[in-house]
């Protein structure tokens, strides 16, 4: 859209938790358009987190959301050409885009996972990315490393 922004839509929160950012992430784990399905997958993993944490203080939800927290990127880096070079320049992320790369991560790579239901795996991602391991983690460094590697062309910014 060239003149305006797209108006955001308002997400429900979800009916368990009451959290709209449970909802953004069974949207991004939704497939074919089966949210309940994505919702039963979710909450399963939570409860499986549950189980298998029990010795930690904090509840199934606050625990995903420090392992979404420690998969969220705080710079990427942008191609950009200059002059018949084309550089990679380091930038901020902004918020809401940073949450739905850690939520595309996390499921992109308990995706990825061995295990035999989607919410084994996703409850496995969610414990690994809690202890700052696992893929979607891993992810997030590189991207930080690649910043770093060139923080040089910074003054190229858009």
């Amino acid at each position: 859209m060239r003149k305006a922004k797209p108006k955001s839509r308002i997400l429900l929160p979800d009916p368990k938790f009451n959290d709209v950012l449970v909802t953004r992430f069974v949207n991004n784990l939704m497939l074919d358009g089966k949210k309940s399905t994505a919702f039963e997958i979710f909450y399963d993993s939570l409860d499986i987190v549950g189980a298998k944490m029990k010795d930690n203080e904090l509840s199934p939800l606050d625990i995903w959301k420090k392992a979404l927290q420690n998969v969220t990127p705080q710079v990427e880096v942008r191609s950009r050409r200059v002059g018949g070079a084309t550089f990679q320049i380091p930038q901020e992320i902004r918020e809401t885009r940073k949450v739905a790369m850690s939520m595309k991560n996390m499921i992109l790579f308990a995706r990825k996972r061995a295990g035999r239901s989607m919410a084994d795996k996703l409850s496995a991602e969610i414990m690994a990315a809690f202890n700052e391991e696992g893929g979607a983690f891993k992810r997030k460094e590189e991207i930080h490393r690649m910043a770093e590697a060139n923080k040089a062309f910074s003054h190229f910014r858009f």
